[in-house]
């Protein structure tokens, strides 16, 4: 005979079971934070799939018939992204929220804040917004100059402390401004920011026509970081807009450290790192974070279009089984392998 009984024991287990998995992701909808410890993939699988069911692709017995109706042709493309087929934002905003996907929607807003409380776990504790762009980094800073340069029309010029790496140099002409080339100074065996000459450059050129210095603080020996302080106080100063290029930098005490003592006493703007040399995830997005919400919220506006939601994705799924503790745990494992890493 089939054992009623038996049967509601094995219903209530499994609601008991189905309650754990779901206080969990109630915990991150109201708190918006990394949890303190990692998830298994039973729990992530869990929240993905009740985000997907959020979006009307996949509404029961929906039949989309418009632009955006989250169509693919491969059962394995789906799976890949778990359904979640919209991509995030809208035509005129990255940020905004897409009516027909409400869990993308979320899936975005809510990678957004678990980034920042990582970041602000990494070093940059007075950070006051960010969010996860589909490019990699050197397509993010060109994002920033744009933005900047409806602030400051009259500009011409970056100033720019020289660092050997394409992607960064390329960002300022591709965003059609000319980059003055600060030649780094040697000193020891170290080649470091050439303070006087980045405010004699400030002096000659003027500053309504110089959109912003460019600083690096993650780079490649004998190049050091940049000395971000005074590079923030000149800005300030001269009233100079100041965006670093932060591509390694988060998984570096010290890079995030300067960082937050530049915004502290000076100027910085914007600062953008790679998700994949930070996070572990597929190369294909970075974070665009800052001081000034409103300045983050205007360069989110001028990304054109709606966007992958594939970099968001992955991060919040690592962010989500590593939890806080893994993090911070990778994070000290870094610090002790770097012996100058203070």
């Amino acid at each position: 005979m089939f054992c009623v009984s038996g049967l509601a024991i094995h219903i209530r287990q499994g609601s008991q079971a189905r309650r754990s998995h779901e206080q969990l992701i109630r915990q991150l909808l109201d708190q918006g934070k990394c949890p303190e410890e990692g998830w298994n993939e039973s729990t992530t699988e869990l929240f993905l799939n009740e985000l997907a069911v959020m979006d009307s692709n996949n509404f029961l017995g929906n039949c989309g018939v418009g632009e955006r109706e989250g169509r693919v042709a491969s059962s394995l493309v789906a799976q890949r992204h778990y359904r979640l087929i919209h991509g995030i934002g809208r035509s005129g905003d990255i940020a905004a929220t897409q009516p027909k996907a409400a869990g993308s929607s979320l899936l975005s807003k809510l990678t957004n804040s678990v980034v920042l409380d990582d970041l602000k776990l990494s070093g940059v504790q007075s950070v006051a917004s960010c969010f996860v762009v589909p490019m990699a980094t050197g397509m993010s800073l060109t994002l920033c100059f744009l933005t900047l340069r409806h602030k400051r029309p009259k500009a011409r010029y970056i100033i720019w402390p020289r660092t050997d790496q394409k992607s960064c140099f390329k960002a300022m002409i591709t965003a059609g401004f000319e980059p003055v080339v600060v030649e780094n100074i040697l000193e020891g065996d170290e080649l470091g920011t050439d303070l006087e000459s980045v405010d004699r450059k400030m002096q000659e050129l003027g500053a309504e026509n110089i959109l912003c210095v460019h600083s690096t603080t993650s780079c490649f020996a004998p190049r050091v970081p940049d000395r971000l302080e005074e590079l923030a106080t000149m800005c300030s100063k001269y009233d100079i807009p100041h965006v670093v290029n932060n591509a390694y930098g988060v998984q570096s005490f010290k890079c995030m450290h300067l960082i937050q003592q530049g915004a502290r006493v000076g100027r910085i703007d914007a600062f953008v790192q790679s998700l994949d040399k930070n996070f572990m995830v597929p190369v294909g997005g970075a974070i665009i974070a800052g001081f000034n919400k409103s300045f983050i919220q205007e360069i989110s506006r001028m990304y054109p279009g709606s966007a992958s939601a594939s970099p968001s994705l992955d991060v919040l799924i690592t962010l989500l089984t590593l939890g806080a503790s893994g993090y911070r745990k990778l994070l000290a494992e870094r610090k002790g392998s770097t012996q100058d890493d203070t």
